[in-house]
């Protein structure tokens, strides 16, 4: 098997690219420093540690921890096929009863050949946008989009966007003043990413709009299921690998966010700026064991990686801490799984002296 189906082969297990190129150099080295395995992928040291941690949670390396330096050493092949089967067959049980409950949502996409269809859907989809937009894009399109993601931002709308192949004398963040909540820049090869309020989606290779004769396409999709993975590979990998560039100013309050990452970047900002701020939302309990539907409070601290320094964990992980009259509480958005208690709405005020 030669390398680009075996990197093929590990991506359709669920490994990101950086992900892939760090197994591999460690596979290849037989074990090795993250300083070493970072010269060798191009992958920034930081972010080798956190790339080791879930090849570790994937029973793919060891990590060991004891030593100084930190050595990063792999299982042996066998062991990680095996262990990989044995998730797959976890997994098949689960997937089952799942697809037999399912509605059988029809998913919807379309294949785009060309530039200028990409760049119109990008700036259809900006201007769709409600809630929330992610972006990557190359420095000389963002042109294309500047009005769209302006006006985006104007309207409330969560805006995060990654500029990707900068001027060699590097971009200025006056460039993009105005055109997110928060953008961040990269020089690593990156594709072309759009969501819009999770529900909508596009990914393409850079060259179907750099190439005129490219034969690549890029993949236009409607799926509420699908688009949120698409965040999360926008948040794990690429936002990961950006540096920050401009954060905009913190929206005045009262405002209500239906978007809970949008409420966890307002709250951040407000916090950092020494303006206190509190929180009332509907709440269901996650891990809480009480039955409380409503939740009042002042917001003390959040975790979160959409402005630097970032506090969270991993990189999906956006949470609010509230003190209220009772305790000291934890509250993420939809679908939350370690915190005390998830909301679809946030309401943020300033908080009364």
């Amino acid at each position: 098997m030669d390398d680009t189906t075996l990197r093929d082969r590990l991506a359709a297990l669920g490994l990101s690219e950086k992900e892939v190129s760090t197994y591999l150099s460690v596979l290849e080295s037989g074990g090795a420093k993250a300083s070493d395995i970072a010269a060798d992928t191009g992958v920034s040291k930081r972010y080798v540690y956190s790339l080791a941690e879930q090849l570790a949670d994937r029973g793919m390396v060891t990590v060991d921890d004891h030593t100084v330096p930190t050595q990063v050493r792999p299982r042996p092949p066998s062991e990680v096929v095996e262990s990989l089967t044995s998730q797959l067959e976890e997994m098949e049980a689960a997937l089952d009863e799942r697809y037999a409950q399912s509605d059988r949502e029809e998913v919807t996409f379309d294949v785009i050949k060309s530039r200028a269809t990409v760049l119109r859907r990008l700036s259809e989809s900006i201007q769709e946008a409600t809630t929330e937009v992610t972006l990557t894009l190359p420095h000389r399109y963002v042109e294309e989009v500047r009005s769209e993601l302006r006006a985006a931002v104007d309207r409330g709308v969560l805006v995060l966007l990654v500029v990707t192949d900068p001027p060699s004398d590097g971009l200025d963040a006056d460039a993009v003043d105005g055109l997110a909540s928060v953008t961040r820049t990269t020089r690593q090869p990156t594709p072309i990413m759009l969501t819009v309020d999770q529900s909508f989606g596009l990914v393409s290779p850079s060259t179907v709009v750099s190439q005129a004769d490219s034969d690549e396409r890029a993949i236009a999709f409607v799926q509420p299921r699908v688009a949120p993975v698409i965040v999360g590979s926008f948040l794990g990998n690429y936002w990961q690998i950006a540096e920050e560039l401009a954060v905009s100013e913190p929206l005045s309050l009262p405002g209500t966010f239906t978007n809970f990452r949008h409420a966890v970047l307002q709250a951040t900002l407000l916090l950092r700026s020494d303006q206190p701020v509190s929180l009332t939302a509907p709440v269901e309990p996650v891990t809480a064991t009480d039955d409380r539907d409503e939740l009042s409070g002042e917001i003390v601290e959040t975790h979160q990686g959409l402005v630097e320094p970032e506090t969270n964990e991993f990189p999906v992980q956006h949470s609010l801490v509230v003190e209220t009259d009772r305790e000291t509480v934890t509250v993420g958005g939809p679908g939350s799984f370690l915190e005390d208690y998830e909301t679809t709405e946030v309401e943020l005020r300033a908080t009364e002296e």
